[in-house]
């Protein structure tokens, strides 16, 4: 069962935000559709690793309010396919930009084999137990081949303080043998860009102003505000850092063609 704290987190407030955008003006859109999980230099080193370009058809696991995929697509052209399991999200990411969500979770995506072109995961797997099923899937789903953009939560070293409910931080060793024991190569790796332009922050801000003025009281806000709180403070001490990832899909093997050593 999804803790609570979650669903206040990437649930309610995906709902609170649409409504907020659409009191301020829709160029608060991506910028309040992206707070929390990436800012415009880390999208834009991941859309360059994953070669983005126009018809690309970019899947987006775990795309909460959809404001990555809008950017990628407002930016390259792209065709993206947005998955996402928290029902107002997925309204939220149709109410905003109008692009195709389905309600699902990243361990069983509903879409054929091999039919994206490259993938992104965005602040995900960090909130997921099953890390390799969810890889193993985006692995299926990619053609041979394809680019994968991951923005990922790792664990520096003893988890002394809280952790936010629901998290689940992998090392960067961790994630490195999950990618690799999924089908993938790992190609590069970064530290996630801290900063967004002040014009960007600035309308993420006025969102997240409209959405505590008229959901303070709530106890979905107190929930999704003490969840932002552990990560601020986690994130403080050093104890968790965000990494940007550009990983390439390998063939899966043929199970009934046998090894070399074999024929």
């Amino acid at each position: 069962m999804t803790p609570l704290a979650m669903v206040a987190e990437f649930d309610d407030v995906a709902g609170w935000t649409a409504d907020a955008v659409e009191q301020l003006g829709e160029r608060h859109a991506i910028p309040a559709a992206c707070r929390g999980s990436a800012s415009p230099a880390a999208l834009a080193w991941l859309a360059e690793a994953c070669e983005l370009a126009p018809g690309v058809r970019l899947l987006d696991v775990g795309a909460g309010a959809g404001g990555p995929a809008a950017w990628a697509a407002e930016r390259f052209g792209v065709r993206p396919i947005l998955v996402e399991p928290m029902p107002a999200a997925c309204r939220a990411a149709v109410r905003l930009f109008g692009l195709p969500v389905i309600t699902a979770d990243g361990r069983r995506l509903p879409l054929r084999t091999g039919s994206a072109d490259a993938a992104w995961c965005l602040g995900v797997l960090c909130t997921v137990q099953d890390k390799a099923a969810v890889l193993g899937e985006i692995h299926r789903v990619l053609k041979p081949g394809a680019r994968l953009g991951l923005l990922v939560v790792v664990a520096r070293g003893p988890q002394r303080l809280p952790i936010p409910d629901g998290n689940h931080f992998p090392t960067r060793r961790e994630l490195r043998a999950l990618l690799t024991g999924a089908g993938f190569d790992i190609v590069e790796e970064i530290a996630r860009p801290s900063q967004a332009p002040r014009s960007w922050s600035r309308r993420a801000e006025q969102v997240a102003a409209v959405v505590a003025t008229r959901h303070r009281a709530e106890p979905a806000y107190a929930l999704a505000a003490h969840q932002g709180e552990r990560f601020t403070r986690l994130f403080a001490s050093g104890q968790i850092d965000a990494r940007l990832i550009h990983a390439v899909s390998r063939p899966a093997a043929n199970p009934f063609k046998p090894p070399a050593e074999e024929r």
